[in-house]
């Protein structure tokens, strides 16, 4: 358990209460619960939910370290674009009324070059044409 708290910049906090940390801590020792058994894949739903966006950036930093250190693979949920372009080497986007995958590349390449306008919409932040 220290080991796994110290990946995460914890040591010391063992014997706190998940009340008595902040946000950015609290999502740290879910990392470190969710690395007990060692995986080789660990899945964060919206890891940065509620961070303001400089603890969110350490989040993004912590995890991007934690993958390339300790060889995880990362499969993480997200709507926060600063986070996608700082950590995905990959992104799989859904479309939930379709049901199925829209488009699937790297970051970059999806907001520049994709043929489906509402990815190229995601990634560049920009308002439908439709809209009033």
């Amino acid at each position: 358990v220290q080991m796994k708290l110290k990946l995460v910049g914890l040591n010391g906090f063992e014997n706190h209460m998940p009340s008595e940390l902040s946000g950015g801590m609290q999502k740290r020792a879910a990392i470190a619960r969710a690395m007990a058994l060692d995986p080789q894949i660990i899945f964060l739903d919206e890891p940065s939910a509620g961070l303001d966006p400089i603890t969110s950036a350490e989040l993004d930093q912590l995890i991007l370290n934690l993958a390339r250190n300790l060889k995880i693979t990362f499969v993480i949920v997200t709507h926060e674009l600063p986070s996608i372009y700082a950590v995905a080497d990959r992104v799989i986007m859904l479309d939930k009324r379709a049901r199925k995958i829209v488009a699937e590349g790297k970051p970059a390449e999806l907001r520049d070059q994709s043929d489906n306008e509402w990815v190229r919409q995601f990634f560049n932040r920009e308002v439908s044409s439709n809209i009033a």
